[in-house]
């Protein structure tokens, strides 16, 4: 996956718990042309992965339904819930481990205002400035 290659750490382990929902739910609502997910959730997850990158909290970031900063569309955070209300319960069997670690994130506090410049992204820019 491509889209490995940008996030590291936890915003890793969010991005492949999310996709890994984006293809149970695609497999049960879509007719896609190959083994992989349709066009439609392609985008959706090309989509999420640069709305990770981009997260101010950057690896401390909370769950998203407990996060005060709204980084999604609206229309993009509603097709979101409706992922997850629907693979969330059926990832028990084909990702257990996924799922407990998702479950227990959502437990832990969210943190305060984040500070400036803490984004994947913004340290992604400083790292290949210095080098």
């Amino acid at each position: 996956m491509a889209f490995e290659q940008l996030l590291k750490g936890k915003l890793l382990r969010e991005f492949r718990t999310l996709f890994a929902m984006v293809e149970i739910y695609c497999k049960a609502h879509h007719e896609s042309a190959t083994d992989g997910l349709c066009q439609d959730c392609q985008d959706f997850t090309e989509y999420a992965h640069i709305r990770l990158d981009r997260c101010p909290y950057g690896q401390d970031k909370p769950t998203c339904n407990k996060c005060p900063v709204h980084c999604y569309k609206p229309h993009m955070k509603a097709k979101t819930r409706e992922i997850m209300i629907y693979a969330g319960p059926r990832m028990m069997l084909p990702h257990p481990i996924m799922a407990i670690r998702h479950l227990l994130s959502e437990r832990k506090d969210t943190p305060g205002k984040p500070p400036a410049g803490c984004s994947n992204r913004h340290l992604r820019i400083k790292a290949s400035i210095k080098d």
